[in-house]
């Protein structure tokens, strides 16, 4: 049996009835990982002893007769942008190489609480800044269907071992498209929750209002299920919402018929690969058959999502990552005969290329003389591209699109063009601008690489997508194809 194939809730009922223990589920997730790691390269930092001590002790409660959590003795992954107590948390980046938090993120407590076995921190773009994960200071991580083609960024370690069964889920973050760009190009489920919906609390803030935590799973029910252990209000969040959340898992399975769906014709014209175009319309095909109302709709603000993004993101950026001086925490320079000096060294040193720019750019945008021409401007449009959204909503219950203009790409395609790089994430930038939910599941293949649908709803709607999303998925099957690493 391959467990490292198998889904969360099917592993649960494997424990439950005694087929599997926890200690055997967690080695062979370890060796698992030992043999992808290789090709694959998906974790910075593994902690397998911490692992198999945790699964003797959910062993031990099965053996006592208790009942068992959803997630409990399920082997997971987490970005390593969220901090662990006791574990290395470096962001990818040279710049904390070193750095081990005094405490976890709130969705690292909620995980530990529902029992979920933590097998290590995965790679990603440094300080969740890119498209490809071409920007960890460490190794760049490979895809799964193609190693020689990136899996996505900035989350692309967290997609990439869940594709390749090195976890049988990951949480990511996701600023502008990198939780569902990731998952579109590795072919799993990746939900971006509503912003609010999951505590950021100890996740290392790259864009504060963009920021979100979310899952990578194999199926939409892991999703549901991961969604219903991690969401929720927490006081250590100032930004985190204090709303009702729902069952997600329990409310699967209903129809879909007389739903409406939108199709933003911006997201269907020039720049779109001809060949994810005719997927994704044949995937809606899939959902009319199923019932579903579908109907054209425009976002006319759509336009405008690249660079109000590329100018807040990077001005938040600049402000937070103004903290890493070398002085509290982390790399510090060793050549330095001042303060000043130090300072200047230490960041020079210890951010890369990719991050050097976007501290620029948003510094300049913030600078005095700058900021009403573009940050404040760029603020504006921002409502107006919300304003969109909530005016298609008042006709259709979801909108669809693809989640990526292409499948994914070779390394060093992008590398020497950072607006190519950023054009990666033109159909996910709109939904953080606007703080809705949308969540990527595999639509098909295109030249044997996987196909990203995007479904976006409305505030605190993630149960309508996961329905949406499981009605396709049980009609299509698409969920159970899964690379071949000749491993």
């Amino acid at each position: 049996m391959k467990l490292y194939t198998k889904k969360a809730h099917e592993l649960h009922d494997l424990l439950v009835n005694k087929e599997i223990s926890a200690a055997e589920l967690v080695r062979a997730q370890a060796e698992r990982i030992e043999a992808a790691e290789p090709k694959v390269q998906a974790f910075i930092t593994r902690t397998l002893d911490d692992a198999m001590a945790q699964a003797a002790k959910v062993d031990a409660k099965i053996a006592a007769g208790e009942a068992i959590g959803p997630l409990e003795g399920i082997p997971m992954a987490l970005k390593d942008n969220m901090c662990t107590d006791g574990v290395r948390t470096t962001c990818a980046s040279k710049i904390l190489h070193n750095f081990v938090p005094p405490y976890d993120a709130t969705v690292v407590t909620k995980l530990k609480e529902a029992g979920a076995i933590l097998m290590g921190k995965c790679n990603m773009d440094e300080f969740a800044m890119g498209s490809s994960t071409e920007n960890s200071r460490f190794f760049a991580t490979r895809n799964p269907w193609d190693i020689e083609r990136v899996p996505g960024g900035s989350s692309g370690g967290s997609a990439a071992a869940v594709a390749a069964g090195q976890a049988v889920f990951t949480l990511g973050s996701d600023t502008g498209g990198s939780i569902r760009q990731p998952a579109a190009f590795c072919g799993v489920v990746g939900m971006k929750p509503t912003y609010g919906a999951v505590s950021r609390f100890g996740l290392v803030a790259f864009a504060s209002s963009l920021d979100q935590i979310g899952p990578f799973t194999r199926d939409v029910r892991d999703n549901a299920r991961v969604m219903n252990a991690i969401a929720g209000y927490d006081l250590k969040d100032s930004t985190s919402a204090p709303v009702d959340y729902p069952d997600y898992e329990a409310l699967l399975g209903q129809s879909v018929k007389g739903w409406r769906i939108g199709l933003p014709k911006e997201y269907f014209g020039e720049g779109i690969d001809p060949e994810v175009k005719a997927v994704i319309e044949k995937a809606v095909k899939v959902l009319e058959g199923l019932g579903a109302e579908i109907g054209e709709c425009s976002l006319p603000h759509t336009e405008y999502a690249l660079p109000v993004y590329y100018l807040i993101a990077p001005a938040e950026a600049s402000s937070n990552l103004a903290r890493y001086d070398g002085v509290r925490y982390g790399y510090r320079s060793e050549e330095a005969p001042d303060l000043i000096t130090m300072f200047k060294k230490t960041r020079a040193e210890g951010f890369g290329e990719e991050v050097k720019r976007r501290i620029m750019l948003g510094t300049y945008a913030l600078s005095s003389g700058y900021y009403d021409a573009y940050y404040l401007k760029a603020q504006k449009v921002r409502t107006l591209i919300k304003g969109d959204f909530d005016q298609a909503y008042e006709k259709f219950d979801v909108l669809l699109s693809p989640t990526s203009p292409t499948v994914a790409f070779k390394f060093g395609d992008r590398t020497d063009n950072p607006l190519q790089m950023y054009l990666s994430d033109i159909c996910t930038l709109s939904v953080n601008l606007a703080g809705i939910p949308a969540l990527n599941i595999n639509a098909g293949f295109a030249n044997g690489l996987p196909v990203g649908l995007q479904l976006m709803g409305k505030a605190f709607d993630e149960a309508k997508l996961l329905q949406l999303a499981y009605a396709y998925e049980q009609a299509t099957g698409c969920h159970s194809q899964t690379p071949d690493l000749g491993v």
